[in-house]
């Protein structure tokens, strides 16, 4: 048998387009085993007067992202599936803490998802943790699952886990605010823990600076890690598609 020399081998290899390289993976979406997450649907990131917007309002406006993050609560209440959001604050208490990232100072610097505590509502409404206006209906309808909010990027700290798994959920949809922390903090933490786990790249945004782009960047790695990565049209026909074989 006729062998290639390593140096040869390995060139073609790395030469080789990305996609060419990994396989296609799917998740099938099983609706009694399905269910939709959503990350930080809040004023900061998605309104214009969010602290965030500056930041991150033009990738939000470029991919459609509050849209279709509707689009992902809607097709969840239609089909039945668990909608579940996991939420960002910060209350007083959280400000004491002595250290911290780049992105996690200036959030705190600039306000974000600030809270007066964990036990006050009165300055919710409207403020900047606020679910955008037009989620409520969606996000206050009883079978919403609310889970305790997370603090830094991923749901370690929270209970998303538990209350997936209380439900019998094991694939995910995920989507929501930002790609490139919250969103691909989640998505790492929930394939740690045994969920399959599609990524919506068109529900969600992130931050741009002329140095730095993490939406690109997120797609880049949802692309190595994640089961699956659609589109928000591409989800809607898939999770119709399971519920009509399922009704029959």
């Amino acid at each position: 048998m006729r062998t290639i020399p390593i140096a040869i081998g390995l060139f073609m290899v790395l030469a080789a387009p990305l996609h060419a390289q990994l396989p296609e993976t799917t998740v099938d979406f099983d609706p009694e085993r399905t269910a939709i997450v959503i990350t930080d649907p809040q004023n900061d990131f998605l309104h214009e007067d969010g602290v965030a917007w500056g930041a991150v309002g033009e990738s939000v406006v470029a991919n459609g992202t509050r849209d279709n993050l509707e689009v992902l609560m809607e097709v969840a209440k239609e089909t039945s599936l668990p909608l579940v959001i996991s939420p960002h604050y910060y209350y007083p208490s959280d400000h004491e803490w002595s250290f911290g990232g780049p992105l996690e100072v200036m959030m705190h610097a600039i306000g974000m998802f600030d809270r007066e505590g964990h036990l006050h509502t009165d300055d919710l409404e409207g403020s900047g943790a606020d679910w955008l206006q037009r989620y409520k209906p969606y996000i206050e309808d009883e079978g919403t699952i609310v889970t305790n909010p997370h603090k830094v990027y991923g749901p370690e700290s929270n209970d998303l886990v538990l209350q997936l798994r209380k439900r019998g959920i094991t694939k995910v949809i995920l989507a929501g605010m930002s790609a490139n922390l919250c969103t691909e903090s989640h998505l790492r933490e929930l394939l740690e823990q045994g969920f399959e786990v599609a990524v919506v790249s068109d529900g969600t945004a992130a931050a741009q600076f002329p140095e730095l782009d993490g939406y690109q960047a997120a797609m880049t790695n949802f692309q190595f890690i994640a089961n699956e990565v659609l589109t928000t049209a591409e989800v809607v026909q898939r999770v119709q598609a399971a519920a009509s074989v399922s009704a029959r």
